[in-house]
C-alpha cells in the first residue's frame, strides 16, 4: 500500500525556519519524482520545489527559490524540505506528492502526482 506521510508544519514567525518531512512507505523513491506544493485558503495548489529521485536535480518556484531547499535521505526513504526566512505569503497546507515517469515540464502541475501525502499546515505571523 503507497503511502505519504508529510509531518513537521507549524507556527512560526516571520523570518523563521521550518522543516517538513515527507516519509514513503509501501515503495521507495527511486526512479520518482517528488515535490512539495502548497494550497492556501482560497488559493490553487501551487508547485513549491520537486527533486528528481534519479539524478537528484532539484527544482524551485521562484516564489521559494534561495529560501526553500529540498532534499531527500533515500536510507529514510524521506524527503525533505528546509524553509528559511519565512514570509507570511508562505502560509499554506503544504503537501508532498510523488510519482514516476513525469515530463520535467509537468513536475509543477499537481494532476502529474498520483500519490499525495495528508498535507500540513504552516502558519507564519508578521
Amino acid at each position: 500500500d503507497v503511502q505519504l506521510q508529510a509531518s513537521g508544519g507549524g507556527l512560526v514567525q516571520t523570518g523563521g525556519s521550518l522543516r517538513l518531512s515527507c516519509a514513503a512507505s509501501g515503495f521507495t523513491f527511486d526512479d520518482y519524482v517528488v515535490g512539495w506544493f502548497r494550497q492556501a485558503p482560497g488559493k490553487e495548489r501551487e508547485g513549491v520545489s520537486c527533486i528528481s529521485s534519479s539524478d537528484g536535480i532539484t527544482y524551485y518556484s521562484d516564489s521559494v527559490k534561495g529560501r526553500f531547499t529540498i532534499s531527500s535521505d533515500n536510507a529514510a526513504n524521506t524527503v525533505y524540505l528546509q524553509m528559511n526566512s519565512l514570509k507570511p505569503e508562505d502560509t499554506a497546507v503544504y503537501y508532498c506528492a510523488a510519482d514516476q515517469q513525469i515530463i520535467v515540464s509537468s513536475y509543477f502541475r499537481p494532476d502529474s502526482y498520483d500519490y499525495w501525502g495528508q498535507g500540513t499546515l504552516v502558519t507564519v505571523s508578521s
